[in-house]
């Protein structure tokens, strides 16, 4: 795969499609460009160029001495998308990925056509900050692959592992299988507790859907719904399924998502 140098690291991309308009994708915590694997055919179907990226700290890009913040990670994304010459795009991100995107349309609003925040929260609260606390002492003692396990269960529904067991152990397989190594993970880790865009919402001025899962426990749908309830003429949208809901329920997912990028098409 391509990678560019950009602000002092080494990004891992990829670039794909022919559509005139590009959709920007940033992962969550721990992901790699490969998370985005169920939504990209409905993407590139619905006409779009999509960029997806391994941030720094994970899979093939770079992964310098930490901690990270989101707005770090928006100043890689910046460098990226003007590196391959790409503007006026629309961005979507998941997770940690829907933290780092705020940043981005808070430094960097005028490059936005428009923008997708999902299963996301503009500061974490009581509630997350002890949960990732937790995961903070867990990984050095039992490893990532460990923790990662760990929040599979976090992630996903009790019906997804009732009715799709096989799914469900491939998706656990995949954690505990995982490379990232520890101090990276705790760099990344560091971003989603110190993000903290709640006093700033009011500045952007990005055309902006803010989705959750709607059974979402990780991130729970309060804190989404308090981070659209702090920008200006959001939509907001839920969807079958807890914080992974782009996996366990990608159709419902992509289809939020695309209806919306139309609706914000040049």
């Amino acid at each position: 795969m391509p990678t560019a140098n950009v602000n002092g690291i080494t990004l891992n991309y990829r670039l794909e499609g022919e559509g005139p308009e590009t959709i920007v994708l940033v992962n969550g915590l721990a992901d790699d460009l490969e998370s985005w694997a169920f939504q990209m055919d409905d993407y590139l179907a619905a006409g779009y160029r999509v960029l997806r990226f391994d941030n720094r700290g994970v899979g093939e890009s770079d992964k310098p001495a930490g901690p990270y913040t989101t707005k770090l990670f928006a100043q890689d994304a910046k460098a990226l998308v003007d590196h391959l010459g790409i503007a006026d795009f629309h961005l979507l991100g998941v997770s940690m990925g829907g933290m780092i995107a705020q940043e981005y349309a808070l430094a960097y609003g005028s490059d936005l056509r428009s923008l997708v925040l999902a299963c996301t929260y503009a500061a974490p609260g009581p509630f997350c900050s002890r949960m990732f606390s937790m995961w903070e002492d867990m990984a050095p003692r039992l490893g990532v692959p460990f923790v990662m396990r760990d929040v599979t269960l976090w992630a996903f529904t009790v019906p997804f592992f009732e009715e799709h067991p096989d799914e469900a152990k491939e998706f656990e397989d995949a954690m505990a299988s995982m490379t990232q190594p520890l101090d990276a993970y705790l760099a990344q880790l560091s971003s989603i507790q110190t993000h903290d865009a709640s006093t700033r919402l009011d500045l952007i001025a990005v055309p902006t859907l803010v989705v959750a899962g709607d059974q979402d426990i990780l991130i729970p749908v309060r804190l989404s719904k308090r981070l659209h309830d702090g920008i200006a003429e959001a939509e907001w949208a839920t969807v079958s399924g807890g914080h992974a809901c782009l996996w366990e329920h990608p159709t419902p997912f992509n289809q939020t998502t695309v209806g919306f990028f139309d609706r914000h098409r040049v």
